[in-house]
């Protein structure tokens, strides 16, 4: 029996990843536009000039972590005491996971 095959079938992981790989964000043919903005072209520039959402809420969360580092949670009610308990540990597992990144980079 021949070995037939259609276009496509079997493994084309690597050719995906090959051919867009240079396209930056876009995944395939088609961009998808999550949300709205009144100025897109200053967005492109603040995500070009100052960095990545994922980075200016890193920042912001860091931030953020020193006030909540200084504050006297004795005061707060339960549910402000767990919201804060809950950043805090969600701040540690982002720590975590950029120490093992750190770690595999060192290598």
């Amino acid at each position: 029996m021949s070995n037939f095959k259609l276009p496509l079938a079997g493994d084309v992981s690597q050719m995906w990843s090959t051919a867009y790989k240079n396209i930056g964000n876009q995944f395939g043919l088609i961009n998808v536009v999550v949300g709205r903005t009144s100025d897109s072209e200053l967005e492109e520039e603040i995500l070009e000039e100052v960095g990545s959402y994922g980075r200016q809420i890193g920042h912001i969360a860091e931030a953020l972590r020193v006030l909540l580092d200084n504050i006297k949670i004795e005061k707060l009610d339960q549910k402000e005491k767990r919201a804060i308990r809950m950043f805090k540990n969600q701040m540690d597992e982002i720590e975590s996971i950029r120490e093992k990144r750190r770690s595999k980079k060192d290598d």
